[in-house]
């Protein structure tokens, strides 16, 4: 025992502590990332009734590896279609939170007198919610199933996408020790670009080195594959400035789009719950009591800031994105806590050296204030609601209230022009994109190792042509691509004044393609004038008119397509997909909750028609899952048996009806 590592004798006293608090913890229903926190308190030197952890470097360097594990496990959760699919709302009331916040935080750390640095990075620590929380939360109080709870859920989503971007935004910040504006947007640009890219590329590529090697795929193969993609992220997200942390998330949120997705989930789901507490215990060793005590105003000032400014800002984001003050409510006093993107944040901030010791203990105590009292912050949101209701002046109420009505996700067509703009700007953008990292590649490498084999104006012939052939595809997208629709005809023919705009949107996509061209011509031959113009109008004439450039366009935006549809088509080959047929059906009131069919002989085999749910409790069946099999719009006469999953659409009151009447039968 002598000759044993203090590695390991510190991660067994860890493990040791985190087991028996996490049982404690547990038996006491409180959240576990709270029994980890006290644990790493026992396991470190300010609790001296215990052996401490002696080897704090290397515990350091574990629990960085575990914040790659649980943004890498994120990612994997989050899919990019998810983005498009939780509605304006969300988002709204996301950026309201996350800029609000931000600001109050900047404001009271620099009321304290604190430097700068530490302002900023406590405005991001307490400018996210804490998902996991919430949704321990509302499952406890048997709130999943209502309306805002959804809307709450959306939001988080986002809140924890947008913490990747915010962290890398710090990052940036504390690097240059400044403020900078135009540097501010550099970074920002910078992030989209590399942000678009990798999902592109990795959206393109993974897919198919997956499918091609499937059949190599046992669990073990698929575990180290996905860590070695994921640590390959990584280190290349690292090298081009960015955390590592938002290397991970960027590949789990690109294996999320892949059919192995839920497998890889849950083999990664034991190696991040191991380092996911190392990290946890980590953040609990660095409590410190006498620090805490010393900074009591400071933590008190923070909380209060937290839960009035969560709630205020929240409820404001809600009420802008068109929801009802009810909803609104609801979902302000279900936001009040921040949690593990807090201890992400201020440990980023120690490892840069950017912010003071003092912050990291007063986040994780303000952080432990707000999670205990987040359940009963969720209860006083009914009475809250009641006391707005009584007394808002009547003025606002109908105002809130004609808004909230004008503000409705009713789904309606989008306009020829608005849809033609639209995919316009996407083809531009993502394609020029592609153009561009393909040339940042080809004159960094190709160029110098084409030139070097072939030498004088011959290899800059090579290069130019080999380059000019692995952008043909997208050049020729960027041409053609959505120019001539259906959308195009139908705007042309019925309004002339939009006719001289779809002219100069055609000339763009030539100005575009051209401008490539040019920058390749510039670059190797260093030409100027009309010749290179014409040379560079004839290669579009030449792009544009090829069968075996168009085929390739062609077939690389199918593969992507179908890359993109993979997860869908699988999940709905198991009948786990939920229809999207059947939104046109939700409004104010309205959405769909899941519920499973009791042993019991009042619904097992009856059909719907017998147990007429739409009268008894208002709620209407659109679907009924049955293993791998899935009915979508079953029939009066179709029966359900026990074990069947089905979907139903209701008010928050209809559903609540019809859950507790499965959980009565359930429990015969």
């Amino acid at each position: 025992m002598s000759d044993l590592a203090p590695l390991i004798a510190d991660l067994a006293l860890m493990l040791i502590c985190a087991g028996v608090m996490t049982l404690l913890f547990k038996k006491l229903g409180q959240p576990l990332v709270l029994g980890y926190i006290v644990a790493g308190f026992l396991a470190s030197p300010h609790f001296g009734l215990l052996p401490s952890v002696v080897d704090t470097a290397n515990i350091h360097l574990w629990s960085d590896i575990g914040v790659i594990f649980l943004l890498f496990a994120l990612g994997l959760e989050f899919s990019i279609k998810k983005i498009f699919k939780v509605g304006g709302p969300a988002m709204v009331t996301a950026l309201v939170i996350i800029f609000g916040m931000t600001f109050v935080g900047f404001i009271v750390g620099t009321a304290f007198g604190w430097s700068r640095m530490d302002a900023i990075f406590l405005g991001g620590m307490i400018a996210m919610s804490s998902t996991t929380i919430i949704y321990k939360a509302f499952d406890d109080l048997g709130l999943l199933k209502k309306q805002f709870a959804g809307l709450v859920m959306s939001i988080l989503i986002l809140e924890d996408i947008l913490a990747v971007v915010l962290m890398v935004l710090l990052s940036t910040i504390a690097v240059s020790n400044s403020v900078d504006g135009v540097e501010m947007v550099e970074s920002i640009a910078k992030l989209g670009f590399f942000l678009i890219l990798w999902f592109l590329v990795g959206l393109f590529l993974i897919p198919i080195i997956l499918r091609k090697a499937r059949k190599l795929m046992s669990g073990e193969t698929l575990l180290v594959v996905s860590l070695g993609l994921c640590f390959g992220m990584v280190v290349f997200a690292a090298a081009m400035g960015f955390s590592a942390a938002f290397g991970a998330f960027i590949m789990g949120s690109i294996l999320a789009e892949t059919v192995e997705a839920e497998q890889i989930d849950k083999l990664v789901k034991p190696v991040k719950d191991l380092f996911g507490a190392i990290f946890f215990v980590s953040v609990g060793m660095m409590v410190d009591p006498a620090m805490i005590v010393q900074y009591a105003v400071p933590i008190l000032v923070i909380t209060l800031a937290v839960v009035v400014g969560q709630s205020t800002f929240a409820t404001i984001g809600v009420l802008i994105s068109g929801k009802p003050l009810k909803t609104a409510v609801s979902c302000g006093f279900s936001l009040t806590q921040i949690g593990e993107f807090a201890f992400i944040i201020a440990g980023l901030g120690l490892s840069l050296g950017v912010t003071g010791d003092f912050l990291y203990p007063i986040v994780v105590a303000v952080s432990v204030i707000t999670i205990f009292i987040t359940p009963y912050m969720i209860r006083l949101s009914e009475p809250a609601y009641r006391f707005l209701d009584r007394h808002l002046p009547a003025w606002l109420k109908g105002m809130l209230d004609r808004y909230a009505s004008g503000g409705d996700d009713t789904p309606s067509d989008k306009s020829d022009t608005r849809k033609y703009i639209s995919d316009f700007v996407k083809v531009i953008l993502i394609h020029s994109i592609i153009c561009i990292a393909l040339l940042m590649i080809s004159f960094n490498w190709l160029v110098p190792l084409v030139t070097g084999w072939i030498p004088g104006i011959t290899g800059h012939i090579v290069a130019a042509l080999l380059i000019v052939a692995v952008m043909s595809p997208f050049l020729y997208s960027i041409l053609i691509r959505r120019t001539f629709s259906t959308e195009f005809s139908s705007i042309w023919a019925y309004s002339r004044v939009m006719r001289p705009a779809l002219v100069g949107m055609v000339l763009v996509r030539i100005f575009v393609a051209m401008g490539f061209l040019l920058f390749v011509l510039f670059k190797l031959f260093q030409l100027s004038g009309i010749p290179v113009f014409l040379i560079a109008f004839g290669a579009v004439v030449l792009l544009v008119s090829s069968r075996s450039v168009r085929k390739q366009s062609i077939r690389i935006e199918n593969t992507f397509r179908n890359n993109m549809k993979a997860r869908d088509l699988s999940d709905e080959l198991k009948g786990t997909a939920h229809t999207d047929n059947v939104n046109t059906l939700i409004s104010h009131e309205l959405h769909f909750a899941d519920f499973t069919i009791p042993t019991d002989p009042e619904w097992d085999g009856k059909m719907l028609s017998e147990l007429n749910l739409g009268n008894r409790f208002g709620v209407h069946v659109v679907a009924i899952t049955r293993g791998h099999e899935r009915v979508d719009f079953p029939r009066a006469s179709d029966k359900i048996i026990a074990g069947d999953v089905v979907q139903i659409v209701a008010t928050d009151s209809g559903i609540e009806e019809f859950g507790e009447a499965l959980k009565t039968s359930s429990q015969k």
